[in-house]
């Protein structure tokens, strides 16, 4: 069953085989797509466990479908709109109910390569909510300071004042939003043992603050849909990958940009406090490196993979991260 969800409604395709059983469109409302799954399946006889629902990721809009099939307890595959779209080759002409059969004829012909969408825990979905909040109003706050800073001595001095004047006023109270916000979290991470747990782990590391271990929290689901550093390094992009093909084509390795680019921010920030400020094993590598010729931003990259790989080794040892690690003799 391919499913195209947007704001307002959902495009439903069903089809068995090489036929096409239904086409139709409802709105998106958890009651309404609960409904049309149950009078489906008592009306063609199906069993929960003969249907496939297979739909684009599309952020907060999937949520009633989400909750939908946990209720009817249907199998939901969520998969990467970039992926579908590229999987059809040559379109021309685009809709909603050319794209939810498009969705199922993909999951049909790629079903061996389904990956079921699971719910994740009550505290990851409370927390996921106020960190998206929180990284809106951080923006929103360094967009105002910087007019704040930038405009000072290139405008007419009247007309600065009262810029500067309103620009405070939204500034204090994106402080005060983001302060409390950031209570929330602390009280969601605290009445969660594995969750308060792993932010500890996560701080022991030298260039990772508690918004940077938040987030990977989130990102990882509690590290359950990650459980490889490399495979993180390649969501938040900090993985190099070769740029060759043929003989003519030798470009040297980069970073794609395919990535979360929230958290590779983030890993950046962590990456040159470590490397730049703590006088600890870090920082002599990123000398070291430096001192051989090599691109401070490559040596950079290479603190973010670490920081990366380090906080994927706390949470699967269990151990907070020793600084001055000692290896004991047998």
């Amino acid at each position: 069953m391919g499913v195209d969800v947007s704001k307002q409604s959902v495009d439903m395709c069903v089809i068995s085989g090489d036929d096409i059983l239904l086409e139709k469109q409802i709105s998106n409302m958890i009651s309404c797509i609960e409904s049309f799954l149950e009078s489906f399946l008592k009306k063609h006889s199906y069993s929960v466990s003969d249907v496939l629902l297979c739909a684009e990721y599309t952020g907060k809009y999937t949520y009633p479908l989400r909750l939908a099939c946990e209720r009817v307890r249907v199998d939901l595959w969520l998969e990467n709109p970039y992926v579908i779209k590229h999987s059809g080759g040559l379109e021309r002409g685009k809709n909603d109910r050319q794209d939810a059969r498009k969705i199922a004829c993909y999951a049909r012909r790629y079903e061996d390569r389904v990956c079921l969408f699971v719910l994740p825990e009550k505290a990851i979905s409370s927390l996921r909510e106020p960190v998206s909040e929180q990284e809106l109003y951080i923006a929103d706050g360094n967009k105002y300071q910087a007019q704040l800073t930038d405009e000072k001595g290139f405008m007419n001095p009247q007309d600065y004042r009262q810029k500067s004047a309103r620009l405070k006023i939204l500034l204090k109270d994106l402080k005060a939003a983001i302060a409390a916000i950031e209570k929330k979290i602390q009280m969601i991470i605290e009445a969660d043992e594995t969750l308060s747990r792993q932010l500890k782990l996560l701080c022991s590391i030298d260039g990772v603050g508690e918004r940077t271990a938040v987030k990977v929290i989130v990102e990882t689901n509690a590290f359950r849909d990650f459980t490889e550093a490399r495979k993180f390094c390649y969501h938040a992009g900090v993985a190099p990958f070769s740029y060759t093909s043929g003989s003519s084509i030798r470009s040297r390795n980069r970073v794609s940009h395919r990535a979360d680019k929230s958290i590779k921010s983030l890993l950046h920030m962590g990456a040159l406090t470590a490397a730049t400020r703590t006088k600890r094993e870090l920082h002599e590598y990123y000398l070291k490196k430096v001192a051989e010729g090599k691109n401070k931003m490559s040596v950079l990259n290479a603190v973010r993979a670490k920081l990366v790989h380090r906080m994927f080794a706390v949470i699967r040892n269990n151990k907070f991260y020793e600084n001055e690690y000692r290896h004991v003799l047998a």
